[in-house]
């Protein structure tokens, strides 16, 4: 069987054409043209046994934070100790008009200069979870491409982006120093999940950032025992998640957020989690994509289609309940 014209290019190509290579196969990704879905298909399957060993890591955090400068500053860090960076930078899109400005990569320009790092801004086109359909996907081609660390940088939108924690090794949210009280900065839906959390632009205020971290360390520890079962506090064995300070723009603290990153790495590794996170996310995304299926599968259907305008109008006008018309328009499929 032949095999896909991008395969070579991204798994064994020279730098140009495997940074080239790598556009053309997320653009393909993304496209909604069906016959571009089945060659997308096709790519990923041969792509597979290229992937997996990269490490995933996701970037949270509150509109203001400093993500891409944090990201920025960690990508040149690590390009200094040898290793190639890939960043899938997730920008909201419009509700209105469904643009997105796609501005992350003017945001890292110096990181976007540097050989060893692939930036790639995808528009979250309204998906929630804070990142873009297509980002495991997107994912899979920075591994193939060799690339050892892939950054997802979520949107910031809050308590609803913790499906970036669905696709990452590790899951990391940015706080800023004065976030508030404790209660309005510990957003207990994403903070649960966070294996790490870091006190950004702590350089303004030091004693502001000092008190963020107690009180974040604190309540992580509470959050430890009614919270996330991954972070286990009676286990040993198992990964408890810390609380750093770093000033990125400063580029202060960048080495320390790496030993711990490569601490957590190394534990979940022996302790057999991170090959059960993968699993777990492998089958969640298929789950997910069969569920996307069935509701465009559901929307085609032509008996449906007759339907829907009048069950629209009927709830819209109180005329019927909306629970009804969703039971109606799935008899008219089944029927």
């Amino acid at each position: 069987m032949t095999s896909h014209p991008l395969l070579e290019a991204i798994t064994r190509g020279a730098p140009l054409v495997r940074r080239r290579a790598m556009a053309k196969a997320i653009t393909l990704l993304e496209s909604t043209r069906p016959d571009h879905r089945a060659q997308a298909d096709a790519l990923l399957t041969e792509l597979l046994p290229h992937t997996g060993r990269a490490l995933r890591l996701g970037i949270s955090g509150v509109p203001g934070v400093g993500k891409s400068t944090f990201i920025e500053a960690l990508g040149i860090y690590l390009i200094g100790q040898g290793l190639k960076v890939a960043v899938l930078a997730i920008d909201p899109s419009s509700s209105v008009s469904g643009g997105s400005i796609l501005g992350d990569k003017t945001r890292m320009e110096r990181l976007s200069m540097q050989e060893n790092a692939y930036i790639r801004p995808s528009p979250s086109g309204g998906t929630l979870g804070g990142v873009a359909e297509k980002t495991r996907e997107s994912l899979l081609v920075c591994e193939a491409a060799g690339y050892d660390v892939v950054i997802v940088e979520t949107v910031g939108v809050g308590q609803s982006e913790t499906a970036v924690h669905g696709m990452t090794d590790m899951f990391c949210v940015l706080q800023l120093p004065n976030a508030g009280d404790d209660l309005q900065a510990i957003k207990k839906g994403v903070m649960e999940l966070a294996d790490l959390v870091v006190i950004n632009k702590a350089d303004i205020d030091a004693a502001a950032a000092t008190r963020a971290q107690a009180q974040i360390t604190s309540s992580l520890r509470l959050l430890g025992f009614h919270g996330n079962p991954e972070h286990d506090p009676h286990n040993a064995a198992q990964w408890r998640p810390r609380v750093i300070q770093t000033s990125a723009l400063q580029h202060q603290g960048m080495e320390d957020f790496w030993a711990v990153v490569c601490e957590f790495r190394q534990m979940q590794t022996a302790n057999g989690r991170l090959a059960a996170r993968r699993e777990k996310q492998a089958l969640a995304w298929m789950w997910e994509r069969i569920d996307f299926g069935l509701k465009q599968a559901f929307r085609a259907h032509p008996q449906v289609r007759a339907l829907l305008p009048q069950m629209q109008a009927d709830v819209a006008a109180g005329r019927i309940a909306a629970s009804t018309a969703a039971r109606n328009l799935l008899a008219a499929q089944s029927g």
